[in-house]
Parts: structure tokens; C-alpha cells; sequence
């Protein structure tokens, strides 16, 4: 992924279950991995492939 100028970015907010944050921040720490990263690539997957979009959108949250 390039390297984005700040001016690039915008800034969100959402709410996300606590206890799966809390695990996504272990998660984190053990893989060097971020919520950052996480979101720009998830985003790019949706727009980019069908097979990822299609599992998201039919998901269930019930089963988190």
C-alpha cells in the first residue's frame, strides 16, 4: 500500500462490540497489525472482490 498524504485521509468513527475489539487488539499487538490497515483493506476487498463482498453483506451478527 503507498504511502497516503494525511490531506488523503478521513477521519470516521464507529462503534464496534467491545468484547470483539478487545480481542482484535491483542490480535494486534501479536500480528503487528492495526484497525488502520484493517479497514483500508477491507474496504478495498469490498469494491474489488464479489466472492468478499457477498460474504459480508449475508453475515450474520448474531453469530459474533
Amino acid at each position: 500500500m503507498a504511502t497516503t498524504d494525511k490531506k488523503e485521509m478521513t477521519l470516521t468513527s464507529v462503534k464496534v462490540k467491545s468484547n470483539l475489539f478487545d480481542e482484535f487488539k491483542i490480535e494486534c499487538v501479536r500480528r503487528k497489525f492495526s484497525f488502520q490497515k484493517l479497514a483500508d483493506r477491507a474496504i478495498y476487498l469490498y469494491f474489488t472482490d464479489e466472492d468478499f463482498r457477498k460474504q459480508l453483506t449475508n453475515h450474520n451478527d448474531l453469530e459474533l
